[in-house]
């Protein structure tokens, strides 16, 4: 594969029942991208669902993937997507919800830690580095003592599905303005406004 090839991969839950949830919001975001660009799922071998098509005409390749199973599983569909097109770590970009993060807020990062994110983590330890990109979409804390896991696994509000529209377009605006331009310019330009 050349290196303007790209993996992208949302993370979630498979089935209908967790498709609305905080935990999916990774999925939705790559939902939104293969809309943008008229890419379509199929099943593929690596226990995901994928799709092929092109940024722009003559631009980047960006496969999009969703693994199959639970995210805490994500690493092995993942390492198996890479190896398949043959890319690099620095040719991924994970889209994920982040605890850490407000609502309504994205931060990219390349590397280091998993903060807790299980999905991340697995992947990190199949791919044996941390070091790929990370579109965080921000789902904020759980109010009052609410615990963290039974949080992610609860649909939006009726509030925050009014801005969630704009947050997954934004998160695929990240996305592409990566692939584009690379993750400093994507700091950049969805770091400073909401600082």
């Amino acid at each position: 594969m050349a290196d303007d090839t790209w993996l992208v991969v949302g993370l979630g839950n498979p089935g209908p029942g967790y498709a609305g949830h905080r935990h999916n919001v990774g999925q939705m975001a790559l939902a939104e991208l293969a809309h943008r660009i008229s890419a379509t799922f199929k099943s593929h071998k690596a226990d995901a669902t994928a799709a092929e098509a092109r940024l722009s005409p003559g631009g980047p390749k960006l496969i999009l993937a969703k693994p199959n199973g639970f995210m805490n599983l994500s690493g092995g569909p993942v390492s198996q997507l890479m190896r398949f097109y043959d890319l690099e770590p620095s040719q991924l970009i994970v889209l994920h919800d982040e605890l850490d993060i407000p609502f309504d807020t994205l931060r990219l990062k390349a590397g280091g830690g998993h903060g807790g994110h299980n999905g991340i983590r697995d992947i990190a330890s199949a791919l044996g580095t941390p070091d790929f990109t990370r579109v965080r979409i921000g789902i904020g804390r759980p109010p009052g003592r609410q615990d963290a896991a039974d949080f992610v696994l609860k649909p939006f509000t009726g509030a925050e599905r009014e801005v969630l529209p704009s947050l997954l377009s934004d998160a695929v605006d990240a996305a592409e303005l990566v692939v584009t331009d690379g993750l400093t310019a994507a700091q950049l330009k969805f770091h400073s406004p909401k600082e």
